[in-house]
């Protein structure tokens, strides 16, 4: 059984040091409010570190059945990878889809596959992207994210690999 370690479980504390065992998952918030409050988190074995993360009893599996669904990449990878799935969704109207692909011209995306739905004056739209080598896919997100607004349309961007890794299962 995974044991956790809660932002309430460190307030709750008596001392400056918080003793865990090993595997125990301490949440992000935890840390926050250990570190805030100068509490220490340790195991017996010395310092906290994060426990790999169980992919399940199935990982093994899935992995040789499923090879053109990868793992997402490795902490940094991300930054090199270029494939990126755009969604777009909202009332519909002329000029939608030539925004976002103006927006995607501007930034030199090559638009890999696209895919349009509209049904009774609302659009769904999936692109799939790539973006140029040394393009800043933190750039492009902000870009297109900003576009539209909670009355016309909403436009979501994410990483092929991570999108292929959620849909998965």
């Amino acid at each position: 059984m995974t044991r956790f370690l809660t932002s309430e479980d460190v307030r709750r504390a008596s001392g400056r040091v918080i003793e865990i065992e090993e595997g125990t998952i301490v949440t992000a918030q935890a840390q926050d409010t250990a570190r805030d409050a100068g509490i220490v988190i340790k195991t017996r074995s010395g310092s906290y570190s994060e426990p790999a993360p169980s992919r399940g009893p199935d990982a093994g599996q899935a992995q040789r059945s499923l090879p053109h669904l990868p793992e997402p990449p490795a902490e940094g990878e991300l930054a090199s990878y270029t494939g990126v799935v755009i969604t777009a969704a909202g009332r519909n109207r002329p000029g939608v889809l030539a925004e976002i692909t103006a927006a995607l011209a501007n930034s030199k995306a090559s638009v890999l596959d696209i895919s349009q739905k509209v049904v009774e004056g609302y659009f769904h739209i999936v692109l799939m992207v790539e973006l140029p080598p040394g393009s800043g896919f933190a750039q492009i997100k902000s870009t297109l994210e900003c576009m539209g607004g909670p009355d016309d349309y909403v436009v979501r961007v994410m990483h092929e690999r991570v999108f292929r890794f959620m849909h998965r299962v």
